[in-house]
């Protein structure tokens, strides 16, 4: 069951980060890096995350989100080039 946050400016519902999620990305230091991503990539990977049926599937994206973000050049195994700041 997926589980939303209402009165959010993306057109579609957003997922609220769990407790796991946020502890990786607070444990590799990579938090101000997956708040500098467009929210609609933060509600993607989220989402991607936890619309896992298996906790191996899970933590395998879990993975694959961390090393994206540490890399800073990839969204979804696409390339990605941050815009100006």
């Amino acid at each position: 069951m997926a589980i939303f946050e209402q009165g959010t400016t993306l057109k579609r519902p957003r997922y609220i980060m769990s407790e796991d999620i946020q502890t990786a990305l607070e444990a590799r230091g990579l938090m101000d890096a997956y708040a500098s991503r467009p929210p609609y990539q933060q509600n993607d990977y989220i989402g991607w995350i936890t619309r896992a049926k298996r906790k191996e599937t899970q933590d395998k994206r879990l993975a694959q989100m961390l090393d994206e973000l540490e890399g800073g050049d990839s969204y979804m195994n696409m390339a990605y080039k941050p815009g100006p700041k």
